[in-house]
């Protein structure tokens, strides 16, 4: 745990031990933010992340267990006082194709959607009220371009997307206007889980037209322009470098 500081807003990154999480919670910190970082299993380097951010803690739960998503909350609060940003990050999926229908049972169903939908709104539900306390909080879902179009790792995987596109869009009309509610939808990002994506990788390197896989840190940028746009709510920001027109 780094130095803490008395100053700057707070921001809760779930699964933010590696990829797109760690990527968000160093642009997060790096804008004034103090973060509590969050992983299920990856306490070392959790701890390690939250060591290298000014004023970071870090902080172990598992979002799909309702207990531990209240307590991640109410910890994060209880070590900085106050809770300005939730990004809901931390996810599941499962490989297979969209025809492999016999491969999609119901234990890989219930695994995906424990985190991805349950997790993020056990999260969400318990943060809603310190949010609130704020007057001007804000909740940034990482969603998936799987949600928004017939694409992605599994049916069940874009299937939780696409409810967490939709659940952005309810709570957005619900809780303003003391919280805002926003999403990002990444395409292909370069992250371990997308390392031996070798067709979609080639796929959108040659005919996206920006012509490249995106990083980390292009989702990053995105989530904390939307955490700053105070007069956006309900948005499903794709950011894919344009693969959804082709």
């Amino acid at each position: 745990m780094s130095e803490n500081t008395d100053k700057g807003p707070v921001a809760l990154v779930t699964g933010s031990s590696s990829g797109i999480g760690a990527a968000v919670a160093r642009r997060l910190a790096a804008a004034g933010y103090r973060v509590a970082v969050n992983s299920r299993s990856s306490r070392e380097a959790g701890l390690a992340l939250a060591g290298e951010l000014p004023g970071a803690c870090y902080i172990q739960g598992d979002v799909a267990d309702s207990e531990q998503a209240r307590t991640l909350v109410e910890q994060t609060v209880e070590r900085f006082g106050r809770l300005d940003l939730l990004v809901n990050n931390a996810g599941a999926t499962v490989v297979l194709p969209h025809t492999d229908l016999d491969g999609a049972t119901a234990e890989v169903w219930r695994k995906i959607l424990d985190v991805n939908v349950i997790g993020t709104w056990q999260v969400t539900a318990a943060a809603v009220p310190h949010l609130r306390a704020t007057g001007s909080g804000s909740v940034v879902n990482i969603s998936s371009i799987a949600g928004c179009r017939p694409a992605g790792s599994s049916v069940p995987y874009a299937v939780s997307k696409a409810a967490i596109n939709h659940m952005t869009r309810i709570l957005a009309a619900s809780l303003g206007p003391e919280v805002r509610v926003n999403a990002v939808a990444p395409g292909l990002i370069d992250t371990p889980w997308t390392a031996d994506f070798t067709e979609p990788r080639a796929w959108v390197s040659s005919n996206s037209p920006l012509r490249r896989i995106g990083s980390t840190d292009d989702v990053a940028h995105a989530v904390l322009a939307l955490a700053e746009a105070r007069y956006t709510t309900g948005e499903v920001l794709l950011v894919d470098g344009g693969t959804h027109l082709r």
